[in-house]
C-alpha cells in the first residue's frame, strides 16, 4: 500500500460517511503494531465504531487492546469532552459570581455547539501535547465524516478583543470563551497536520461519484488551509474476475469502472491505492487483518443453494405513513448507507399517491436533485443549506444587535458569527421551520450522518428544556420542535441501515439514543440488500449469507417494524426508478439482463 509506505507519525484519515475510514484506520494499526511499532489509534467520531471493530469496549481513555501487543486505542467521547470542557469553563467562577449568573453560563454551554468544540478540543491536544503522545511511534486519526472536519480546522481567530471588551451580547459567548483559551492550541494542531514529516492524510472514497466528489471537495477544503500532503485509497472495488459470472457483479463492476474514470483531476494528481471488496465482514482481528494484504483472500463458493430473504417491502412501510395523510419522515442513519436515495424514493412514492410533499435534507454532502433527476407533480424540493441559513441569520443579528454597535463592535461581532456556533442556531431555526410546515404536509428528511443528527437533536432538546422553563412556572401552552418528534403521530423516524455487523450495530447504538431523547423510531430499513437480489457471483453469494443472519437481528431484536431493499443493478436515479424501490422484494430484482432497467444501487 502507498499509503503505508514510510508512514509518518501521524496518520489522519478522513472522507464521506460510510467509505470504510474505521476499517482502513483499524487494520492500518494492527500491521504498523504487528511491525513493532508502538500506536495509538484515535477516533473523533461522534457515532464511532472502533469498539465494535476490535470486539472491545475503549471509550473515553486510552485502552489496550488485548490481542495486539502494543497498540492501544481511544474513543473521543463527546459527551464526556463536553462535561469536562464545562466544569473547565464554570469551575472556576462558581462560587464567586451570582448564581443566575452561572446558570446563564451553563445554558450557554449546553448546546451542540459546545459539545463538538470540546471533541475537538481533545483531538488537538493528542496532535500537540507531547505528554499525552511522547509513548507512540504513531497516532492514527479515524476522523468523524469530513464536513464535522473540517468545520472545526476552519476555527476563526480575533475574539480576544472582543470577549475582553464584552462588546456585542455574543450568540454563543461561553463556548467563544473557552476557544480563545486553546487558540495557540489550534494554531499549533493545524500546523502539525499540514507538516508532511510528521502527518499523512489519506482521502478514503468508494468508486461512486457522489463519494469521488466528496473526496474531491475535501481535497479542496483541506489544502486551502494548508493541509497538501495527501493520499487518496479506494475501497471496496468488486474483483473483475466475479463480474465474469453475474450480471449483477458485472453491472456493479461497470459503474464502479465509469466512476473511476471520471475521477476529478486534482484526486488523479494524488497517490493512490485501491482496496478489493472482502466477501466477509470487516469486524474482528482476523478481518481487520486479512484487509490490506495482497492477494485479498477468495470467497467461498458455497454451493448454488437458493439464498432466500422473505421480507416486507419498502412500499408497506409507506402505506403505513400515508394513513396519516401528513407529518414529518425523517430517515436517519451512519454515512454511506442510502438515506438520500430511500428519502427520495419514500417521497415520489407518497407523491405518486396524490399526497403533498417535501422533501428536503439537513445533510451538507446529500444530491437530492441529482437523485430525482426530474420533477412530479405534488412533490416540491428544498434544503436546509448551512451556508445559506448561517449567511441569513447573521444578517439578522447584525440588524438587530449591530445596529446598537460602534465601528470596532459591530466588526466583532461579524467575527462572533463566522463561528461553528452560528451555524448550529442557524441550522437549528430552519429545522424548525420545516417542522412547523409538516403540519400541514408530508415533508421527507434526509438528515445528515448520525453523529450530526444527534448534534441537531440537542439543539432542539436544549431550546426545548429552556422554554419549558421559562413557560411552565407562567401555566402556559407551549409546543417545542422536540415535542413534535416525539409524538409519532407527527414524526416518523426510519432508520437506515445496510446488512452487515457494524451498521446494525451502529444503527442500534442510534435507536437507543434516539429513545433517550424520548424519540421512538418508527421503523428500520436495510438498504442495498445483496441477498435480497439473489446473486450467482460466489463472492456477493458469500457476501449474501452473511447477511441473512443481520436481517434476522433487524426484525426480530431491534425494529417494531421494517423493509428490506435490494441491491438491483442500475443508479437509483431518476423519477421512474426510484418509484420501483418501493417495489416487493419477491419482484424487484430478477438478475438477468432484461431487468436492467429496475434500478437501485450501492449508494
Amino acid at each position: 500500500m502507498i499509503f503505508l509506505e514510510q508512514p509518518p507519525r501521524f496518520l489522519f484519515f478522513t472522507g464521506k460517511g460510510g467509505v470504510g475510514k474505521t476499517s482502513i484506520a483499524c487494520a492500518t494499526a494492527i500491521q504498523l503494531a504487528d511491525a513493532g511499532r508502538r500506536v495509538l489509534l484515535v477516533s473523533t467520531d461522534p457515532a464511532s465504531n472502533v469498539g465494535q471493530a476490535f470486539g472491545v469496549g475503549i471509550g473515553n481513555q486510552i485502552t489496550a487492546i488485548p490481542a495486539v501487543p502494543r497498540l492501544f486505542a481511544l474513543e473521543i467521547d463527546p459527551q464526556a469532552a463536553a462535561q469536562a470542557y464545562r466544569d473547565r469553563i464554570v469551575g472556576p467562577v462558581r462560587g464567586v459570581l451570582p448564581e443566575a449568573v452561572v446558570k446563564g453560563i451553563e445554558e450557554q454551554l449546553s448546546g451542540a455547539c459546545t459539545t463538538e468544540i470540546a471533541a475537538f478540543d481533545e483531538f488537538t491536544a493528542l496532535l500537540v501535547d507531547s505528554a499525552l503522545t511522547d509513548d507512540y511511534d504513531h497516532v492514527i486519526f479515524d476522523t468523524a465524516p469530513t464536513g464535522h472536519t473540517i468545520r472545526l480546522l476552519q476555527l476563526p481567530g480575533a475574539w480576544s478583543g472582543f470577549l475582553a471588551e464584552g462588546k456585542g451580547d455574543a450568540s454563543c459567548l461561553g463556548p467563544l470563551a473557552g476557544l480563545e483559551k486553546q487558540r495557540n492550541q489550534y494554531d499549533a494542531a493545524v500546523a502539525a497536520l499540514a507538516d508532511a514529516r510528521r502527518t499523512r492524510l489519506i482521502l478514503v472514497a468508494r468508486a461512486q461519484q457522489s463519494s469521488l466528489r466528496e473526496a474531491d471537495r475535501t481535497h479542496a477544503e483541506l489544502s486551502a488551509i494548508g493541509l497538501k500532503q495527501q493520499y487518496l485509497v479506494i475501497n471496496g472495488l468488486l474483483p473483475k474476475e466475479e463480474a465474469a459470472r453475474d450480471d449483477l457483479a458485472n453491472a456493479i463492476r461497470e459503474r464502479e469502472q465509469a466512476a473511476l474514470s471520471a475521477t476529478p483531476d486534482a484526486l488523479r494528481a494524488l497517490p493512490c491505492d485501491h482496496i478489493p471488496l472482502m466477501p466477509f465482514n470487516l469486524v474482528g482481528l482476523d478481518s481487520l487483518r486479512r484487509l490490506l494484504i495482497a492477494p485479498p483472500p477468495q470467497a467461498d463458493p458455497g454451493g448454488d443453494e437458493p439464498i432466500e430473504l422473505d421480507a416486507p417491502s419498502l412500499s408497506e412501510l409507506v402505506d403505513g405513513i400515508a394513513a396519516d395523510g401528513h407529518g414529518l419522515v425523517m430517515l436517519m442513519g451512519k454515512g454511506g448507507v442510502g438515506k438520500t436515495t430511500l428519502a427520495a424514493a419514500v417521497a415520489v412514492e407518497l407523491a405518486r399517491r396524490g399526497l403533498p410533499v417535501r422533501l428536503t435534507t439537513s445533510d451538507p454532502a446529500a444530491h437530492l436533485t441529482e437523485t430525482l433527476n426530474g420533477s412530479m407533480s405534488n412533490l416540491t424540493v428544498s434544503r436546509i443549506d448551512p451556508h445559506a441559513e448561517t449567511e441569513r441569520y447573521r444578517q439578522e443579528v447584525l440588524a438587530a444587535k449591530g445596529a446598537k454597535l460602534d465601528a470596532q463592535g459591530r466588526a466583532l461581532l461579524e467575527e462572533d458569527l463566522r463561528s461553528p456556533c452560528t451555524e448550529e442556531i442557524a441550522v437549528f431555526q430552519a429545522f424548525s421551520r420545516i417542522i412547523r410546515e409538516a403540519g400541514k404536509i408530508f415533508v421527507v428528511m434526509d438528515t445528515a450522518p448520525t453523529g450530526h443528527t444527534l448534534l441537531l437533536l440537542d439543539a432542539t432538546g436544549a431550546y426545548h428544556r429552556e422554554v419549558a422553563r421559562q413557560l411552565d412556572a407562567k401555566g402556559a401552552h407551549y409546543t417545542t420542535p422536540m415535542m413534535h418528534l416525539q409524538d409519532s403521530k407527527q414524526t416518523k423516524a426510519l432508520i437506515v441501515t445496510l446488512a452487515e455487523t457494524t451498521p446494525v450495530l451502529e444503527a442500534a447504538n442510534l435507536q437507543a439514543d434516539l429513545r433517550r431523547a424520548g424519540i421512538e423510531p418508527w421503523a428500520w430499513i436495510v438498504n442495498n440488500s445483496i441477498a435480497a437480489a439473489r446473486p450467482r457471483s460466489p463472492l456477493l453469494r458469500q457476501r449474501a449469507r452473511n447477511e441473512l443472519g443481520e436481517v434476522d437481528a433487524v426484525s426480530t431484536r431491534h425494529a417494531h417494524r421494517y423493509a428490506v431493499v435490494p441491491l438491483l443493478r442500475d443508479e437509483p436515479v431518476g423519477i421512474d426508478r426510484l418509484l420501483l424501490l418501493a417495489g416487493r422484494v419477491e419482484d424487484s430484482f430478477q438478475n438477468s439482463k432484461e431487468d436492467s432497467a429496475r434500478a437501485p444501487s450501492w449508494t
